[in-house]
């Protein structure tokens, strides 16, 4: 209940509303109770990785209240790379976060890995423009979706999800930046998510994908029929729960990748 209490408290402050004092109060343990709040030049202060459940829930909840498109996570890299010649940028969520961890070599000469595990599409939306557009990469990647399925910011229609992946292409077309539009790669059933089922949904997904890719000349990227069974689960060997792939689930996945960017940006 404590828990539920500070999510009330702190959306009442992302909108504006006026919070009664008890509200207000510092819950113990709360390691992000004095982080600042409203405009200030460092919203990012360092907080060391949580050691057990309840530290994960109060990052959870921190993060969903205070930090939703997780614009901390590569604030530091991206100034970094502000004078560097990117190709391609990866926006995703758990694949491509795990993807530089499998196969580091993937991601030099350009390719930058720009995924956050366990993200929504709404998540990768408010901060494409730190992650992606503020870049200037000549292409973006965007696999998005797993996520929303799964349910992990709560519930959506398969509009809203199509709407938030249509607004984050159309931003970088808007910016010239090339859309590599990847598939929902395949999935039986979700471990953390065990009341859904979500191949049919995976299927409807990129059947959009690829229509609306071949509709607005983006390139589509199909993981999805390179790594599913008929059943729409993961093959065998290509994953460690049946969703994040496995090296050899990326392995698969790195040249279709590689053959998606010679089709958007040409022989190199």
């Amino acid at each position: 209940m404590a828990q539920r209490y500070l999510l009330s408290a702190s959306a009442a402050l992302l909108f504006g509303f006026t919070v009664p004092a008890a509200a207000q109060t510092k819950l113990p343990g709360d390691p992000h109770a004095d982080d600042p709040s409203g405009i200030v030049a460092d919203p990012c202060p360092t907080h060391a990785a949580p050691s057990d459940g309840a530290g994960w829930q109060m990052w959870n909840l921190h993060m969903l209240t205070r930090d939703f498109g997780q614009l901390c996570r590569y604030r530091s890299q991206n100034a970094a790379l502000r004078r560097e010649k990117v190709r391609v940028v990866f926006m995703g969520d758990s694949i491509t976060d795990n993807w530089i961890n499998n196969d580091r070599s993937f991601f030099t000469d350009g390719l930058v890995d720009r995924g956050i595990s366990g993200q929504t599409t709404p998540q990768m939306l408010v901060r494409f423009r730190q992650d992606v557009i503020d870049l200037r990469p000549q292409a973006v990647h965007i696999m998005a979706g797993t996520n929303d399925i799964a349910g992990n910011t709560g519930a959506a229609t398969m509009e809203t999800v199509q709407g938030n992946i249509r607004s984050m292409a159309e931003l970088a077309r808007a910016h010239g930046i090339k859309v590599i539009l990847a598939s929902i790669p395949p999935a039986g059933a979700f471990p953390w998510a065990k009341d859904k089922q979500p191949a049919p949904q995976v299927a409807i997904m990129n059947h959009w994908l690829r229509g609306y890719a071949a509709e607005n000349g983006f390139t589509f990227v199909d993981y999805h029929h390179a790594m599913a069974q008929a059943d729409g689960a993961m093959k065998a060997g290509l994953s460690t729960d049946g969703i994040h792939p496995t090296p050899e689930g990326y392995a698969i996945m790195r040249p279709l990748a590689l053959a998606a960017i010679r089709a958007t940006l040409g022989a190199k």
